[in-house]
């Protein structure tokens, strides 16, 4: 709800706010920074990918304090980086006042598109302003960025470093993701169940109703893994539980959703020898820990946000419209056709490959 209320904001006030602000070109500091903020607005998977950009910056500069400005429903994911100095909200005053009082040397805003963010950037006044020129936000910057559609989005977020002298690596490393021994604990607490036996790990969920892939198939699926012998979690949040009861019934899986935290679902699927999921900020959890997925896209851009490397299945959209996404905002739907258009045997066989 806060996110639509923000988003609502942005697009009304957004372009008048930000030329309420004159441009300002500071001129290069060459001096290692001591303080940087990470702007990051959004949901749990652009938050993941942009875990590796934050560790680079630690391992660039390691006395450098970092501190993150997220939202309410992404604030948790930079739990799973260690090093961290403190997450503040985006949408809670108590966390605006903290990071414009914070004195840093480089605020970097990683958010795409929306506004609002680069106005509280410019608004802190740091030396050195980062982020994507992908509008009149470009303005508000000491170092606009460009941004490319055509590029995977964790090598869009370390482009915001180059100004600093940090280039991407010609591959991510894995793991990139941490997962804290409290919720590895918890996690084998709740596996108990299963008594040590492997599984599959299966995320129904989605953000947005565009990116559903349809509960029954996901049950159909458990169905066909447990006929094979092979044990089914269902993970995700309280608002998955529902859905994973309906999986569950009659034994077809472990139902775990809504039983944990992120921290503790990141767990679970660090447990798992597989992950099925649509487009999700899950997803990227499994990807950043090194756990194998199928995953299925639709509106997004699976070039743009799917897991890479063998070890990962993806399946498209056959829709000569998709995808159709841009910046998070999908145009109303011209057609009746179901945007995820893989059958539940191709689902199944992905799964079974990777299992094997």
């Amino acid at each position: 709800m806060k996110a639509t209320i923000l988003k609502r904001l942005d697009a009304v006030v957004g372009p008048l706010l930000t030329r309420l602000f004159w441009t300002t070109r500071y001129p290069d500091v060459n001096t290692p920074p001591k303080s940087v903020l990470f702007i990051r607005p959004g949901g749990i998977g652009d938050a993941i990918l942009l875990l590796p950009a934050l560790k680079a910056m630690q391992t660039a500069h390691p006395g450098c304090r970092i501190d993150i400005l997220a939202e309410q429903r992404n604030a948790a994911a930079f739990l799973l980086i260690p090093g961290i100095h403190a997450v503040h909200r985006y949408d809670a005053p108590s966390g605006l006042a903290a990071v414009l009082r914070g004195g840093y040397d480089v605020v970097i805003d990683t958010e795409q598109w929306y506004r609002l963010s680069a106005i509280i950037a410019r608004s802190i006044r740091a030396p050195k302003t980062i982020g994507f020129a992908t509008n009149e936000r470009e303005r508000l910057f000491s170092d606009p960025v460009s941004y490319s559609q055509q590029e995977h989005e964790a090598c869009s977020f370390f482009s915001l470093l180059r100004p600093l002298g940090i280039e991407a690596p010609k591959e991510i490393a894995l793991p990139f993701i941490t997962l804290p021994a409290d919720a590895v604990n918890a996690a084998k607490k709740l596996l108990a169940p299963l008594g040590g036996k492997a599984f599959v790990a299966m995320f129904p969920g989605a953000s947005i109703p565009q990116k559903e892939w349809g509960i029954d198939n996901f049950r159909e699926v458990a169905s066909v893994l447990a006929a094979a012998g092979v044990a089914v979690v269902v993970v995700g949040g309280p608002d998955t539980r529902d859905a994973g009861e309906r999986i569950a019934e009659g034994g077809l899986a472990l139902n775990l959703a809504g039983k944990g935290s992120l921290l503790e679902s990141a767990a679970l699927i660090g447990e798992a020898r597989v992950l099925l999921s649509g487009d999700s900020g899950l997803l990227h959890v499994a990807a950043g820990l090194g756990t194998p997925t199928v995953s299925l896209f639709g509106p997004s851009d699976p070039a743009k946000w799917g897991p890479k490397g063998e070890q990962h299945q993806v399946f498209n959209s056959e829709l000569p419209c998709a995808p159709c996404s841009r910046f998070g905002t999908i145009a109303p739907c011209t057609t009746e056709l179901r945007c995820m258009g893989a059958t539940v045997s191709q689902v199944a066989a992905a799964v079974m490959r990777l299992w094997a």
